[in-house]
């Protein structure tokens, strides 16, 4: 993505965006904007589905291009409580509709593979519930700091332990798929699910980026506001 130049801004068509990252379509269901948007602009869609369009263009631009770094002014312009309802939204996605569809997946495999299934079964099991524990920890520790503009967050001991191991689960689990089950057993169904893990594996990146890039630094600077620095 950061062969773009141009940045995403309020009077670019939605359609167009979509068209440089199709995988911003992602996004829309988790701010309640639906498709059929035609030629407008991302100003408009924005304006009709009461999403502030700041907020909407910096999740873009960082969820895009890798290189881009908001300024601390497009920071404090962020509205909390729909950042918070954004990254909730996101989780439920991430948890109800992909983990559960992979989960369906991998069970139908683990089941024609014995022990090793077992294996597998139990070790994606593991890695849900981390993710699980993962979003808790968010939304009942970060998350009220934006709603309440309070923060007493240790980034260094809780937020980034908390992120440890995710990213590396998954790697295993795809290794464990295309590796080490008997290559008779369902490789069709096996292939299918690697794509859906990989599109997840991605998607799950892009929002750690966006929470390092827009959440940590927002309440950082509550924390700044807080001691009156």
């Amino acid at each position: 993505m950061s062969n773009y130049s141009s940045i995403f801004h309020a009077d670019i068509k939605l359609a167009d965006m979509l068209n440089i990252n199709p995988q911003l379509i992602l996004m829309l269901p988790r701010f309640n904007i639906g498709l059929g948007f035609g030629e407008k602009r991302v100003e408009e869609v924005c304006q009709q589905n009461n999403v502030p369009v700041n907020l909407f263009l910096l999740l873009c631009n960082v969820y895009t291009f890798d290189s881009y770094i908001p300024s601390q002014e497009e920071i404090n312009q962020i509205d909390g409580s729909i950042l918070v309802k954004y990254l909730k939204e996101s989780h439920t996605y991430y948890l109800d509709k992909r983990l559960s569809h992979i989960g369906k997946h991998i069970e139908k495999i683990a089941l024609e593979c014995g022990n090793i299934g077992n294996i597998l079964n139990s070790f994606y099991l593991e890695y849900v519930e981390e993710v699980k524990n993962h979003f808790k920890f968010e939304e009942e520790k970060l998350f009220p700091t934006l709603l309440n503009k309070t923060s007493s967050i240790d980034f260094s001991e809780d937020f980034e332990e908390s992120h440890s191991s995710i990213e590396d689960k998954l790697t295993d689990l795809t290794n464990i798929i295309i590796k080490y089950l008997p290559s008779d057993i369902l490789p069709n169904e096996r292939i299918g699910v690697w794509f859906d893990i990989s599109q997840v594996s991605n998607d799950l990146k892009k929002h750690d980026i966006v929470e390092e890039k827009i959440l940590i630094p927002f309440i950082q600077q509550l924390n700044s506001n807080k001691n009156g620095n």
